[in-house]
Order: C-alpha cells, then sequence, then structure tokens
C-alpha cells in the first residue's frame, strides 16, 4: 500500500499554491496613498485598508492648518474616517509623489461633523486637481464620498482647496490616490449622436467623475469585494420597467480572458448576477429593460455597460440591441462573437450627452431582429455613468482653473484695488470732460464777443441781414 499521507499532501500543495495564485493575482497599485486627515493616528477600515494621518503627505497651506475633532454623537457615520478633519480657511493643497504616470483614482471623503470650533455642513468651498477643477462652490450636510478618474503625466499629484467666500472655510476627512489598473480605461469609446454613431479619441486623457456604479440584478457589493476598493449598488432605484426583466445567478467560474475584461474592471460579484430579457415574455408593446438616471446638461457622460452571458444554454443564442437617450447605439449585439465563451466579461463603452431641458440620460437593452422568443433576448451585468470635463477642464460649473484657486482674500483686496483704479479714472475722465467743456464755452463766449462788424453800413442796419439760424424613442 501507498503511503496515505501523501494524496494529503498534494491536496495542501495544490490549495496552497492557488491561494497564492490568486493573492499574487491581486491588483497592487504603484500608488496607493490613502491620508486620514486631521488625526495623529493611523485608521483601519473594514475592508482592511490603513489610512495613514496627513502628516504623511506634504500639506501646503497659506494660512493655519486646522485639525478639528467631531463632538460626541457628532460623527455622522460609523467610519473611522468620520471622527476628524483637516479645516482650511485660506487656498490649501496636499502633494503626492506620483511613481507611475497614467490614470489614477481619486476619493474624496465629507463627513460634515459639528466640532468645538465649526459646523463642517456650514463650509463652503473649491477643489481641483491635476489641472481640472473637480467641485466649485462645494458644501454637504451629509456624508459624500467623491470619486474622480485623472490622468496624471507629472512626477505629483497636487490636490488643493480654497475657501469659497472670504467668511467661508473648506474641509476634508480623508483622501485617496490610487494608481488605476491599464486596462481600466480605454482611449477609445462609441459616441452616440442622434443621426450616427462616431469613434470617441483621446478617452483616457480625460477627468472623469463617478456618478453611478450599479450591479445589476444582484446585490449590494461592498469595497471589500472589490479590487479596487469600489461600492456597486442594486439597480432597483434605476429601472424604468421590469415587464420583461428577470434577474439571473450564476454559481461557476467567471471565465476572465487575457487582453478582456479583468476583476479590476469589475469583479467576479458583477458578472456572476444580470438581469435578462425573458424570450418567452416579449411583447411588441414595450420589450425593453431601461435605466433612467438624472445628471446635468453641458457634459458628456461615459456609459460603460458589463456583460457576461451566464443565462443562454449555448454559444449563439444571444442578440439583442442598445439604446443610449433613445438613440441605437449597438445594434444585433452578438456577445458570442465578442467573448468565445459563456460566463466570460465584457464591456463596452459609450459617449453621448443630454438634452438640456430633461437633464435625464436613459439606457436600453431589447431584443433584435435576430432573437429569438426560445432564447433570452437581452442582459445586461453591471452598469457605470461617469461625467466627463468640460472644454474648460471641470466636471462642476464653467469657471477655469485659475479662478477657482484664486484666493477669496485677494479676489476681495483685488476687486477693491479695481474699484479704486475705475472710480480714479472715471472722476478723471469726468474732469477732462469738464475742463473741455469750460474751454469750449470760454471760447464760443470769445467768438461771439469779437465777431467783426460789417464794413457795409446803412442807416445803422446790417448790410446783411440774413438770420443764422438641435429618430428619438420616448419611454413611459
Amino acid at each position: 500500500m501507498g503511503n496515505p499521507r501523501i494524496p494529503l499532501f498534494l491536496f495542501f500543495c495544490i490549495l496552497f499554491s492557488r491561494v497564492f495564485a490568486l493573492s499574487s493575482a491581486r491588483f497592487s497599485p504603484p500608488d496607493n496613498h490613502l491620508i486620514a486627515c486631521g488625526t495623529a493616528s493611523a485608521s483601519t477600515l473594514d475592508d482592511r485598508r490603513v489610512f495613514l494621518p496627513d502628516s504623511a503627505a506634504l500639506l501646503r497651506s497659506s494660512g493655519s492648518k486646522i485639525s478639528v475633532l467631531a463632538v460626541p454623537d457628532a460623527s455622522p457615520a460609523s467610519s473611522p474616517l468620520s471622527r476628524t478633519a483637516r479645516v482650511f480657511t485660506r487656498p490649501s493643497s496636499y502633494e503626492f509623489q506620483i511613481k507611475q504616470k497614467g490614470t489614477h483614482i481619486i476619493r474624496l471623503h465629507f463627513y460634515p461633523f459639528s466640532s468645538r470650533d465649526f459646523n463642517l455642513s456650514s463650509a463652503l468651498f473649491h477643489v481641483s486637481a491635476s489641472g481640472f477643477v473637480l467641485l466649485t462652490d462645494f458644501g454637504t450636510s451629509f456624508p459624500q464620498l467623491k470619486e474622480y478618474l485623472v490622468w496624471v503625466d507629472a512626477e505629483k499629484l497636487v490636490i488643493s482647496f480654497a475657501p469659497a467666500r472670504r467668511s467661508s472655510f473648506a474641509f476634508v476627512n480623508a483622501i485617496e490616490v490610487v494608481s488605476a489598473p491599464g486596462d481600466l480605461i480605454g482611449d477609445t469609446a462609441r459616441l452616440v449622436n442622434p443621426d450616427r454613431i462616431e469613434k470617441f479619441d483621446g478617452f483616457s486623457r480625460q477627468a472623469m467623475e463617478t456618478l453611478y456604479r450599479l450591479n445589476v440584478g444582484g446585490p449590494k457589493v461592498t469595497p471589500f469585494n472589490d479590487t479596487l476598493w469600489r461600492t456597486w449598488v442594486p439597480d432597483a432605484g434605476f429601472r424604468n420597467s421590469d415587464s420583461v426583466s428577470k434577474t439571473v445567478a450564476f454559481s461557476g467560474r467567471i471565465m476572465y480572458r487575457e487582453g478582456a475584461a479583468s476583476r479590476e474592471v469589475a469583479p467576479d460579484n458583477v458578472y456572476n448576477t444580470a438581469r435578462a430579457v425573458d424570450g418567452a415574455n416579449v411583447s411588441d408593446s414595450n420589450s425593453n429593460m431601461t435605466w433612467v438616471f438624472a445628471v446635468r446638461s453641458g457634459y458628456k457622460y461615459l456609459i460603460r455597460m458589463h456583460f457576461c452571458d451566464i443565462a443562454s444554454r449555448a454559444l449563439y443564442e444571444l442578440y439583442f440591441n442598445v439604446y443610449v437617450n433613445g438613440y441605437l447605439a449597438y445594434e444585433d449585439f452578438d456577445l458570442s462573437m465578442a467573448t468565445g465563451f459563456l460566463a466570460s466579461p465584457y464591456y463596452v463603452d459609450f459617449v453621448a450627452g443630454v438634452d438640456s431641458l430633461e437633464q435625464l440620460l436613459s439606457v436600453s437593452i431589447g431584443p433584435s431582429k435576430q432573437s429569438n422568443h426560445l432564447w433570452i433576448n437581452g442582459l445586461l451585468n453591471g452598469l457605470e455613468i461617469m461625467k466627463i470635463n468640460n472644454t474648460m477642464g471641470s466636471l462642476d460649473g464653467e469657471s477655469p482653473i485659475i479662478l477657482v484657486l484664486e484666493s477669496p482674500a485677494r479676489r476681495g483686496f483685488g476687486a477693491f484695488l479695481s474699484s479704486i483704479v475705475c472710480g480714479l479714472g472715471f472722476m478723471s475722465l469726468l474732469m477732462i470732460g469738464f475742463v473741455l467743456l469750460l474751454k469750449w464755452r470760454a471760447e464760443t463766449r470769445n467768438t461771439v464777443t469779437w465777431l467783426p462788424l460789417p464794413t457795409d453800413v446803412s442807416g445803422g442796419k446790417s448790410a446783411n441781414g440774413n438770420p443764422v439760424v438641435s429618430s428619438k424613442l420616448v419611454y413611459f
């Protein structure tokens, strides 16, 4: 008989090698700055990330560097990051050394608690980073996490805060600056116009703000289960139709392919659930799944749609159309042709603007001409909506960065100085005009007084007595 311990030994070796492979494959960003602001000690989150005090970052300020602590029972959230903050009464900035140039994820944590000296809910301020305006006249009375994707091609990233008014202040509770994986943001997308689809180039160099991130057909995904520490919320609150959809769950292995969507693009928990159009329930009245989002006009938006066929019984049984804002964005989409496998992730990036009156962005999935009522007629696993910076390099308003970052005190003095200069100039013009008027009147009087008399005079009378006298679907 052979040694019975050998199979057990081999089992543990195989198990260890798999665990090691999984751990080594987990994304390790070259730049990973996690800063807890206003505290003197490190903070550990539930997802096991450790945030260091902001003394670990280079903080520059033209005023006092004020650290504030929430009064007892005033912290609005359970996160350890919600208990302290850094307050700025003058323009200030954090500088982060960058090891690897490229797209970086910036997350700003705001927990507006009350302290002994400050009520953070009354703050009003601007924020910029890497030449882009992130926030203008920003203030909040509830906890917010703002996430941005910004291209960094310098050796340092500067995140600046400036009070919006002379009497106001800025604050921040925590900052994340993390290198994004190389495959997270591509350089091209499909630009959806009312009459045509175009290629959108130079996409990776834009700045973007994450607005919505949905796990379609599935539960909430927390940062603990995402390699990039993102949160994916259920899609229930955004659906505009559910007559033809059904949820699908998958317990098998998601097949990530080299050169295709990775776990950093979206985690397993997003790809192993989906919402699908059941061909048996399709009718001519309304056969589309539709999601609607409130957005601002004046910007273009990235719509990233995540697909993974976990519902079909075989390849080449899934065909569907994609609509953005009611316009046909992708006709007869064949997911099998794109991946070559079932349960293999794939995503498509679309770019579109919104109507200035509606300020709504809609995304729909529906049957195509190649669909069969015996098959699944449409499927979606995940959906992300991101705002793209405008022509001013801003994600929040039309102000250029030089105005956003200018000190309110300097703006006040400059306005005062300008008013003085303008006032003096106006008074000078008035004086010059007055002098010219006096001179003109004097010359006029002189002309009348010294006018030569006529040489031909008869009977005491003058000899000359002349007097001087922008195919759309509508969803209900």
